[in-house]
Parts: C-alpha cells; structure tokens; sequence
C-alpha cells in the first residue's frame, strides 16, 4: 500500500529546457556550438551538489570569455529555462494532499535557484517534506541521496511512490524497493494514481 508520493520537480511540476531557451536567444546553431564546448549540463550539477548558484555560473563565464554573456544568462534568466508549469500536475499534487496523502518532492535542484523557484511558483512551498540535492550535498541518481529521503520520512521504500522523467533516477529507487513511475506526461502519472487508489478519475483530471 503506498503512503506516500515523492515528485520530482523538473520536467514532473515544472518544465527545465535550458537548450529551448537559448536557441531562442542566440538561435540554435550558436547554442549548439556553446554546448559543445562548454559542459553546461555539468556546471549545473554542481550547483545541484551545492554549488553557490552565481558564483559556479560566473566562473563558469569567465572560464569561457568567447560565451561569457550567453553563460551568465543562466543566472539572469534562470526561471525562463525552469518554465513553463505543468498544470495537471500541480493538480495532482494539491488533490493527493486534500485527500491527506503525504506528498513529497526529491529534486536535483541548487540551494539559491529552489530558494528563487520558491518564490516564483506557490506549490514549491506546499510538500509536506522537499529534499533538494544542493542542501543533501548529493545528486540523484546517487544511493545516498534515496537513503537520506528514506531516513528523514520513516516511511518504508515499498509504501514509497516516485516519479521522475529520467530513467536512471527511478532505476535507482526501484534498486531501493520504491514504487516508481517513469513520468512521461501527467496523463499517465495521473493513471498511475488512480490504478494506485490514491485518486479518483474526477479527482486526477
């Protein structure tokens, strides 16, 4: 019986598409070309482990004067990348928690860019526990950082229901004894809880 559900927030609550930003700013064959040579992706996982959010991005920048600007728009212009919302599963969270079901969330997400999220996007404020990488020091799809959630909550793995959209982050939570669903689309999350008894088909539209 699951007592819980842990959310990610990327691509689960919140869109998180860096590359549709910037092939919007600077057009596609210059993002291309900035990608390659700068590991992006990377410099973002440090914050996630708990890196300061300015301070990794500008010397990042300065690492790459060639793409200075265009790397320190990751900070200036951080919430258009974490945009838009996801509406169905903001109202699969908030009818979980009516019906008094613990929701959780379990983000790779920087100290200083959830803080700002937080301040943008009311239901970041409304798991009744959120643990975020940049503050545990650790990444998904680390062990460690499932074994932390699990101590904090004391609820056992297999009452445990989590979804993420990427692959590795679930295959290490299932290697846990989590219940996991690979979140391709809220319609299929919103099924998934519904099969779980969780919701009703009303409440998860």
């Amino acid at each position: 019986m699951i007592e819980a559900v842990v959310f990610d927030i990327g691509n689960v609550l919140i869109e998180w598409q860096p590359e549709r930003f910037y092939d919007r700013v600077i057009g596609p064959e210059a993002r291309r070309a900035m990608f390659a040579e700068v590991d992006l992706h990377g410099m973002n996982d440090a914050i996630d482990r708990g890196g300061d959010f300015q301070g990794t991005i500008y010397a990042t920048a300065e690492r790459y004067p060639q793409w200075r600007a265009e790397i320190r728009l990751w900070h200036s212009h951080w919430i258009e990348m974490a945009s838009p919302v996801i509406p169905h599963s903001v109202r699969l969270l908030r009818a979980l928690r009516r019906k008094g079901v613990p929701v959780f969330a379990l983000t790779n997400f920087g100290i200083g860019s959830f803080a700002y999220a937080r301040t943008q996007y009311d239901f970041l404020n409304e798991f009744d526990r959120a643990w975020v990488s940049g503050e545990m020091g650790v990444i998904k799809p680390a062990p460690r950082i499932y074994e932390l959630a699990e101590a904090d909550c004391r609820v056992r793995p297999g009452a445990l229901l989590f979804a993420d959209d990427r692959a590795e982050n679930i295959t290490a939570a299932a290697a846990r004894g989590w219940q996991v669903h690979h979140f391709t689309g809220p319609e299929g999350w919103a099924a998934r809880l519904v099969a779980e008894g969780l919701l009703s088909e009303g409440e998860a539209t």
